[in-house]
Formats: structure tokens, sequence, C-alpha cells
């Protein structure tokens, strides 16, 4: 079996969710610092894709999934009164909602789109694709908003002073 992902393999399976109108709607709501849910949903499914791919798992149904792990269309930051609750919390449901209204998911999929906050959402994961979402998910938000701060002159001269501050720590130790 191939193992070797590609560009164009990946942009296959998720072309039938991200011609979708409603999933295109992604792009109107910020995730994490300046990305949009939908760049950071792109982000997420190819690094799923690609690392389901090259372990030989299902990497068809985690890339589908991830596409659509936070297809929520709302602003999580302002606060409304038909959403109670945390949003950490509350949005995978949200988004499994979304995606079964638009697409036939499958068992794996479903899971990987309820479960991709764990450990937050308790549950623990079914599938190994589920853990591998868990993990770009999270990979990606921290990478998605230290991009955005990298920008801000004033991060980089606390970055910077943080650097030297460690480097001066394992010298003198």
């Amino acid at each position: 079996m191939n193992t070797t992902p590609s560009q164009e393999e990946f942009e296959e399976i998720i072309k039938p969710i991200i011609e979708n109108d409603e999933v295109q709607k992604m792009k109107n709501y910020r995730q994490h610092a300046d990305s949009s849910c939908y760049d950071h949903c792109m982000n997420v499914a190819y690094y799923t894709y690609y690392i389901c791919k090259k372990l030989n798992l299902d990497y068809k149904s985690a890339a589908r999934a991830s596409m659509l792990h936070d297809f929520f269309l709302y602003d999580w930051r302002v606060k409304s009164d038909d959403r109670k609750g945390f949003h950490g919390f509350r949005h995978p449901r949200i988004s499994l909602e979304n995606a079964e209204k638009y697409f036939d998911l499958n068992e794996k999929e479903q899971d990987i789109i309820l479960k991709h906050m764990w450990p937050i959402t308790i549950k623990l994961p079914k599938y190994k694709e589920s853990y591998i979402i868990t993990l770009t998910d999270k990979f990606s938000a921290l990478f998605e908003t230290m991009k955005y701060y990298n920008k801000k002159p004033s991060f980089q001269k606390v970055y910077a002073n943080f650097i030297i501050f460690l480097a001066i720590l394992f010298l003198k130790s």
C-alpha cells in the first residue's frame, strides 16, 4: 500500500467538503489569532491526513473529519444568550451537528469531530485517528498563535529577552 502523502490526493479527499457553501462560511470567523476557522481546519486536516497516511490509518476519514472539526459558524469570542457554556466544551457537538446536516459521516468521522477537544471533552476517543487530530489541532492552534505574535515587535522583544534569560541560566549551571 502506498503511504506517500500527496497534496493532490489530500485536495481530492476534501474537495466535496470545501466546495460546500456552508463550509466556505468558516472563512468569515476567526479561530486562533488571525487565522480563520477555515484556514485552521485546512491546516489540521492536512497534517492529520499526512500523519494518518504515513501510519497506514484511515487517512480519508481523518482528513474529512478534520476539515469539519470546527464547523460551528459563529464568533466564539462574542457572548450570546443562545450559546451557554464554555466554547471548548460545546463546539465539538455543534460542529458535528452542522457537519451531519450537509455530509454523510461514518462512525469514525463522527468520533473524530466529537472528541477532537479531548481531554476537555472527557470521553476517550475511540480511534487512533481521533487521537491524532487531537494532537494536530493543538499543534496547529499553538503554531497559528505563535506565528501571529511573532509578527508583533513587542512580542519579539519579550521572546528575545526570554531566550537570553534562559541562555544565562543554563550557562551559569
